[in-house]
């Protein structure tokens, strides 16, 4: 039962961070399009690791060091917005999972893959 609280909350996080990001004015942040992917909570509500994903992968670097310096007003206003005891410490990771798909995807589409014959040899002139 509070897997399913810690994850409503996980979701809420995402959600007003996201919303929340439009509104941050520094410029190392505002260079790229800043993605939210995935939160992540502790069960003891004291911290969340926020996963970031960036549109411009040479602004990552800047960008996270913008997200890290805004930490505290991005948590001030999500106590404002969110209903808990304790508002958690925003912990920032960069994700990768979407470059790792686009690269899979990518080595998916150079193979030389013969197509399959059988669906060929399926309708009968007769």
């Amino acid at each position: 039962m509070a897997s399913n609280r810690i994850g409503r909350i996980n979701e809420e996080i995402q959600r007003e961070l996201a919303d929340l990001l439009r509104t941050v004015k520094d410029p190392r942040v505002q260079k790229t399009m800043v993605t939210v992917t995935r939160v992540d909570t502790t069960t003891d509500l004291r911290y969340a690791k926020v996963y970031v994903s960036f549109y411009d992968k040479d602004a990552a670097k800047e960008g996270m060091k913008g997200l890290k310096s805004c930490g505290g007003y991005l948590r001030h206003e999500l106590a404002n917005r969110l209903s808990l005891r304790y508002t958690p410490e925003l912990v920032w990771e960069e994700d990768h999972s979407i470059t790792y798909g686009a690269r899979i995807l990518d080595i998916l589409a150079t193979l030389d893959i013969p197509e399959d014959e059988s669906d060929e040899q399926t309708t009968d002139p007769a």
